[in-house]
């Protein structure tokens, strides 16, 4: 018995072809056994901070290389005093809850040595004698009733002051040699943001729901 093959009708057999042929070229570059897959290029992304703490810095009119942060023992951040020094230095003041103590640092541009030392007042206290002291790499200041450790880093110094009889001279020191540039977290902390605050509309009891929106200055009869 002959079995007939069956035909394919040539109007169904041309496209099958076309298919085929697309298919090949497609692949013909691949290797063989790889599926064809699309390419998508990522970008890095930023790391959790970066740029906060030079964003938050401009805004406020603060060079960046001048922010620093310390921590002492029982003394909190009094974020109101967070500001400008000069033309684009830095301060800001810890709070001892429990004395009351004030712990300010301050980050300006300049230097301090041996000669210059006693010229520079304690605490922005202008025309009050000055004596200085070599602690380390550090100078230990006082002057005005106020005492403060210095130190000079590149292109600026590091300065961190109080009261004599309000802040011993050892947690100063321990102060000053913890003031370091701040990570992201602390720059969240220490810095208010650089968004402007969102404002909320103030809803008026008096505007009508129709009309215009006017205010509603209806007088009853009688006024």
């Amino acid at each position: 018995m002959i079995r007939h093959a069956r035909v394919l009708p040539v109007l169904l057999l041309a496209p099958l072809l076309l298919t085929a042929c697309g298919s090949e070229k497609a692949d013909a570059g691949a290797p063989s056994g790889a599926a064809s897959a699309t390419v998508v290029e990522e970008t890095p992304a930023e790391a959790p901070g970066e740029g906060g703490l030079t964003v938050r810095a401009q805004a406020m009119g603060v060079a960046p290389e001048l922010v620093y942060v310390t921590v002492a023992p029982g003394f909190t951040l009094a974020e109101q005093s967070v500001g400008v020094l000069g033309d684009d230095g830095f301060s800001a003041t810890w709070v001892d809850g429990d004395t009351n103590a004030l712990l300010r640092l301050a980050v300006d541009r300049g230097s301090i040595t041996a000669g210059t030392c006693p010229g520079q007042p304690v605490g922005d206290m202008s025309g009050e004698h000055t004596t200085c002291e070599r602690d380390g790499d550090a100078w230990y200041r006082t002057g005005a009733g106020r005492h403060e450790y210095a130190l000079p880093e590149e292109g600026h110094v590091v300065r961190v002051s109080a009261e004599q009889d309000a802040v011993p001279r050892d947690v100063l020191r321990a102060a000053a040699l913890a003031a370091q540039r701040p990570d992201a977290a602390e720059t969240d902390r220490l810095l208010p943001s650089a968004e402007p605050a969102p404002t909320t509309p103030v809803e008026r009891g008096d505007l009508p729901p129709f009309g215009d929106g006017a205010p509603d200055n209806h007088v009853d009869e009688g006024g």
